[in-house]
């Protein structure tokens, strides 16, 4: 299974038995993250103080379907390749941050705001399900 596929597709179910203790700790965190914030794979890994952002993209590539995958994201505030559409879905109905596309911007998708959407893991993650 690639990293490019579908983060549903490579969900849990399945894999349950032989979920690694790793990818139980990434996905613990990709749950904890509140509703319209986000936390790159580079801050799970040092909220984790273990990997980098590749292992915690390959753990949510392959198990991520399971939790809500939109909320781990690239540094750049960039969307999900193949994904956008969806992700840009759970971001509106979120209320996370976004900056509007320029109209440059290849398919005029928004990004993310990075600087207002990013989750330290400092706060409250009250009224996260």
């Amino acid at each position: 299974m690639s990293e490019e596929s579908l983060p549903e597709e490579a969900g849990a179910q399945g894999h349950a038995d032989a979920l690694p203790e790793y990818a139980e700790r990434v996905l613990d965190v990709a749950e904890r993250i509140p509703p319209g914030r986000v936390m790159t794979y580079g801050d799970v890994a040092e909220w984790l103080a273990e990997g980098g952002p590749r292992q915690v993209g390959r753990v949510m590539a392959l198990y991520g379907g399971a939790v809500p995958w939109w909320r781990v994201v690239r540094a750049d505030g960039l969307l999900l390749p193949g994904h956008e559409l969806r992700a840009l879905g759970h971001y509106r109905a979120e209320g996370t941050p976004l900056k509007e596309a320029g109209r440059a911007a290849e398919g005029h998708l928004p990004r993310l705001d990075m600087r207002r959407a990013r989750w330290d893991g400092g706060e409250s993650a009250q009224g996260h399900t």
